[in-house]
């Protein structure tokens, strides 16, 4: 009997679980998946019970990408008002064992299995052995390091998608100015995330007065304001979603880029998140690749590094899924 593992990938919006089966080669095979909104549970123990009670499949080990800082193998996470500690769900799952990640910790390894049709590729750049970068922008924004150690990359977790917002413009600079108005501190994932496209539409209409297409305004009453206006942007039937899409593309390609000069990611970067996969349209307009190669005099550096999109939308389960089949005796 081949052993099972259990993988998920914890966001704020949803939880994504999987049970795979590893074959005598270390081959992952996947028996079932399911997603659960994470809002409607009162901790992942419990998406663990309801995900598990629809089989009778034993668990051997499990892992899990959770949005939020892993620290003393515990986690409060970022989006959700959920306390994770991994003693709690080795219990759980009888005493198992069991491994917490960051989510983009998770997304990083994930992207060591992937195929070649699992990405897009932005910029073809020069092929160099090296670190690699991973930025995912979704409910947060999440950023994680590939260290090339000179045999194999090894995934490093941050929350790198906290620090500062920094303006490279007038625009930029009177969105900063709007944004204090209401968050006390202003970082890279209040722009650039599901809730920062939001801000940002906010800030174009509220500021500086943009005009909006009125069906977006009913539409964003009764749906995901975030996925309004990316639709409507992509659409070309909202002037001020349009701008919108294009700032946070540009703000995306920025901090990006910083990312890669951060950590000399001269091996690659690696763009995911569902909302990047919507903006497609968008994207091979530019602003992204601009934004993230305008680093004054390593401009001509910043172009030789290969830029992929992941297509793939469950490479943190993925990535969970490996770590756990680690952990199998």
């Amino acid at each position: 009997m081949p052993a099972h593992v259990l993988a998920g990938d914890i966001g704020g919006t949803k939880t994504a679980l999987a049970l795979y089966a590893v074959t005598r080669s270390g081959q992952l095979a996947l028996v079932r998946e399911a997603s659960f909104p994470s809002q409607r549970y009162a901790g992942l123990e419990q998406v663990v019970h309801a995900f598990l009670a629809a089989g009778s499949e034993r668990v051997a080990a499990a892992a899990f990408g959770i949005a939020g800082p892993v620290v003393d193998d515990a986690v409060t996470t970022t989006n959700l008002p959920w306390r994770i500690e991994r003693a709690a769900l080795a219990r759980a799952l009888g005493s198992v064992e069991v491994r917490l990640m960051n989510d983009l910790e998770a997304t990083a390894l994930g992207a060591l299995f992937l195929r070649p049709d699992d990405l897009l590729t932005l910029n073809a750049g020069t092929e160099r052995p090296g670190n690699r970068a991973v930025i995912a922008a979704g409910t947060g924004l999440g950023q994680a390091i590939l260290f090339w150690d000179g045999v194999q990359h090894r995934p490093v977790a941050t929350e790198g998608g906290h620090v500062e917002f920094a303006p490279r413009d007038d625009r930029e600079a009177a969105l900063l100015e709007f944004l204090r108005r209401t968050f006390t501190h202003v970082s890279y994932e209040r722009i650039v995330s599901g809730p920062g496209l939001a801000n940002i539409f906010r800030f174009l209409d509220e500021a500086l007065r943009r005009p909006v297409a009125p069906a977006v305004r009913e539409r964003m009453q009764r749906e995901d304001p975030g996925s309004v206006i990316g639709e409507a942007g992509i659409a070309g039937t909202c002037a001020a979603c349009a701008e919108a899409v294009d700032i946070f593309l540009a703000a995306y390609g920025a901090q990006a880029g910083n990312l890669a000069l951060a950590t000399m990611a001269i091996g690659g970067v690696y763009v995911g998140g569902g909302i990047v996969t919507k903006l497609l349209p968008r994207i091979s307009a530019g602003s992204f690749m601009r934004a993230f190669t305008a680093k004054g005099r390593y401009t001509e550096l910043m172009a030789e590094i290969p830029v992929h999109i992941i297509l793939n939308p469950r490479i943190a389960q993925l990535g969970a899924a490996h770590a756990a089949c680690v952990l199998v005796d």
